[in-house]
C-alpha cells in the first residue's frame, strides 16, 4: 500500500503528530500543506480563526504554494489539520478540492486544544465522494489507528 502523509499545521503541533505517524510508517511519502506567508497570523490564533471564518463565508480561499504530487499513485492518504472553531483549517479544505485524480482513501488526524467540534464531519463533507476513514484526534492509541486504517484499506 502506498501512503501520503498529507499535512497543514500552524503552531507546530500537528507537525509533531504527523512525525510520530511516519515515524510509524516509514515507507509513507510526506506532502507540506502550505500557503503563502502572511496568509494567517504567525502568533494570534484569534485573528487566525477571523481571517478562516472570512475565508470559508466568501469561498475566496488561499492558493497551496507546494506542488500536488502525483496522487494517483497513492492508495490512503493521512490529512493532518489542527481544528479551527470545530473545522479543518482552510489550507486542508483547499488540498482537498484538488484530489481529483486520486481514487484511494482519505483518514484525517488533527490537534486540537479542547473541542474538535464537528472537524470529522466537516472533512467528510469536504473530501466530497471520496472514501473517508476514521479520523486520530491528537496521540491516543495512536498504534491503533494506524494499524485499523493500514488493514480497512
Amino acid at each position: 500500500m502506498k501512503i501520503l502523509i498529507a499535512t497543514y499545521s500552524w503552531s507546530g503541533r500537528t507537525a509533531r503528530l504527523a512525525d510520530q505517524i511516519a515515524d510509524r510508517l516509514p515507507n509513507a511519502d510526506r506532502y507540506l500543506i502550505t500557503v503563502p506567508e502572511g496568509t494567517y497570523s504567525a502568533t494570534d490564533m484569534y485573528a487566525t480563526s477571523d481571517q478562516a471564518t472570512r475565508q470559508l463565508t466568501s469561498g475566496n480561499y488561499p492558493p497551496l504554494v507546494n506542488p500536488l504530487p502525483n496522487l494517483a499513485t497513492y492508495d490512503l492518504i493521512l490529512v493532518g489539520s489542527p481544528v479551527w472553531s470545530g473545522h479543518p483549517a482552510v489550507p486542508v479544505r483547499v488540498f482537498l478540492s484538488q484530489l481529483d485524480n486520486f481514487k484511494g482513501a482519505l483518514a484525517p488526524f488533527y490537534t486540537d486544544a479542547g473541542s474538535a467540534g464537528n472537524f470529522e464531519a466537516v472533512f467528510v463533507d469536504w473530501a466530497g465522494e471520496h472514501q473517508v476513514l476514521a479520523g486520530q484526534e491528537n496521540q491516543v492509541n495512536l498504534d491503533n489507528w494506524i494499524n485499523m486504517i493500514t488493514k480497512a484499506k
